[in-house]
């Protein structure tokens, strides 16, 4: 199974990452992929950008030399409420918002209080993606947050950035996959990747979702048009809104 459409991706907008958008741009380009989602992490996170920067993404066109490239957000959940570390307008203005927790960011408590968060977060509409839902810390009921998403029209992120640095992580992470299978549930497979070196490098989070033996129709990220059309679909946006080009003489490479 391909996977071209890259939809978990972070810049040095945030410091624990290592590469600029124009390089992360280029990096894609190189290994094949035919979109890119710049996910930088929301301000709650200790060393992510300002607001500003992704109320300012509109300076990025949404296609590169060929290459889409999509305005997004890896947003904090920041309490039980499902309260998230953006602001309305901007979450609005983004193209992808996935939403995770991370530790900094949300005290543990217990699997009824994870499980009602994440089913208040699947209920914003803004959100479109669940991030990195595996973390033990963390538990929820599975089907009930599955069931969720799928009413919502929404998706899980199978991550394969997960396996290098939450492997305790990784037998929730495979009890999802199989139930997203079970349940008809969508997924993409991310790389979260912090570097160019990390972009297409799915091998771990790919394994999970072949051993769960979800097939290709529920990854929404094999192609950069089934990515595109599943949100113009559940977003209601205008195709057109993805073919913003660079002005004439200017290269992103």
């Amino acid at each position: 199974m391909n996977i071209l459409a890259e939809t978990h991706t972070h810049t040095n907008a945030c410091s624990h990452a290592y590469n600029s958008l124009l390089e992360m741009v280029n990096g894609a380009k190189q290994k094949g992929m035919e979109l890119i989602t710049i996910t930088d992490h929301a301000p709650a996170l200790p060393d992510a950008p300002h607001e500003w920067h992704f109320l300012n993404l509109k300076a990025v066109p949404r296609k590169m030399d060929g290459i889409y490239v999509l305005r997004g957000a890896e947003a904090n959940i920041i309490d039980m409420e499902g309260g998230l570390d953006l602001g309305e307008e901007a979450l609005k203005r983004l193209d992808v918002v996935i939403a995770s927790i991370h530790s900094p960011c949300l005290k543990p408590g217990t699997e009824e209080e994870h499980t009602n968060t994440y089913l208040k977060v699947l209920q914003n509409p803004c959100v479109d993606i669940l991030g990195h839902c595996g973390t033990p810390r963390y538990q929820f009921d599975i089907d009930r947050v599955l069931a969720e998403v799928k009413k919502q029209d929404k998706i899980v992120e199978i991550n394969s950035h997960t396996f290098l640095v939450r492997q305790d992580s990784a037998e929730n992470c495979r009890k999802i996959a199989k139930r997203c299978r079970e349940l008809g549930v969508k997924i993409v497979i991310s790389t979260d990747a912090h570097s160019i070196y990390e972009i297409g490098e799915i091998k771990a989070a790919q394994k999970v979702v072949e051993e769960a033996g979800i097939e290709e129709e529920l990854v929404m990220n094999t192609t950069a048009e089934k990515f595109l059309s599943y949100l113009c679909r559940r977003k209601g946006y205008d195709r057109s809104r993805f073919e913003e080009k660079l002005p004439d003489g200017l290269s992103a490479i």
